[in-house]
């Protein structure tokens, strides 16, 4: 499992109730990536992202945008230590 990165993932704006957390999920499956996504009580919308660099890089990319009816103002990105991430679920 080498040359595998890992991006912690904050997004501020309209993007609970919108189909974010769906979209993300089903972009990541398609992109190959591992991990999970989650809304926070504070509005924001958590994931976690591991992969190969380019497609952790995409699903950063992804975040941006997200669903159709989401308006996203904010993307966090913070790079940590792959921990083995196998599949891409949402948690709740």
């Amino acid at each position: 499992m080498t040359d595998r990165t890992r991006a912690h993932v904050f997004v501020t704006g309209n993007v609970q109730g919108v189909y974010y957390r769906a979209t993300t999920r089903d972009t990541a499956r398609e992109e190959g990536v591992d991990g999970w996504v989650k809304n926070l009580e504070d509005g924001r919308v958590e994931a976690v992202f591991e992969g190969p660099e380019p497609a952790v890089e995409s699903m950063i990319e992804f975040c941006h945008e997200g669903s159709p009816a989401a308006d996203v103002e904010d993307v966090e990105v913070e790079y940590e230590q792959p921990e083995g991430e196998d599949g891409f679920e949402i948690r709740y």
